[in-house]
């Protein structure tokens, strides 16, 4: 990125002082452009479709009214494939993280994160397409952009479908007809094939290799 260049962004979240607070810490920040803020997605999407100068960048919360966090995103992904997405929300579960991630999602943050990491993570979403938090771990960089892909089984491929959902080892064991115990297996298994920690990790993993579909 050029010093020249700016990163516009918008921000959709339903509590005004949130917002405002936001954009008061963004700023001083000369190569951020706050466009607009909305206070939910539907009204982030109306003023999308209105604005000459789109936003490259959307911090977008999850849990607001007449449209929230997971459908914005989703339309963000359909209709502007350029504008890039953060996740800022309160939630650090990963059912939270995988819906926003699968929904298109570019990066997921935690609303009491400090200022300077906010505003990296708005950079590395911008400028990388992705950002690597805490919470979606580092080690998938190594498979993701491994040009000599790992090989997945069916089986294999099957269960790494069913992590990107919101079942639970509980019900993907049933699902599969085995026990708890073997859905473990699988997934220490593919921890260790495609050298991640998490489940957030897999779900990263079959996103960026078109194992799954986003939304």
């Amino acid at each position: 990125m050029s010093k020249a260049e700016k990163i516009t962004v918008a921000l959709a979240d339903d509590h005004t002082m949130f917002r405002r607070g936001l954009i008061s810490i963004l700023r001083p920040y000369k190569h951020i452009e706050i466009l607009f803020d909305a206070a939910n997605g539907q009204e982030l999407l109306d003023m999308i479709s209105g604005a000459e100068i789109k936003p490259k960048v959307c911090i977008i919360d999850i849990n607001m009214p007449v449209m929230n966090g997971y459908d914005t995103a989703r339309y963000i992904r359909r209709h502007y494939k350029d504008i890039k997405m953060l996740a800022l929300s309160m939630y650090d579960d990963e059912a939270n993280i995988i819906q926003m991630l699968r929904a298109g999602v570019n990066g997921y943050l935690l609303k009491d994160s400090e200022p300077d990491v906010l505003v990296e993570a708005i950079q590395k979403v911008y400028e990388d397409g992705f950002y690597h938090s805490d919470l979606i771990t580092n080690d998938i960089l190594n498979s993701v952009h491994d040009k000599e892909e790992m090989k997945l089984t069916t089986l294999e491929i099957d269960f790494l479908k069913m992590v990107c959902t919101e079942m639970t080892y509980k019900e993907m064991a049933n699902a599969l007809s085995v026990s708890e115990r073997t859905v473990d297996g699988y997934r220490d298994r593919l921890f260790d094939k495609l050298k991640v920690k998490s489940r957030i990790g897999l779900v990263i993993y079959a996103i960026r290799n078109n194992v799954v579909d986003l939304y």
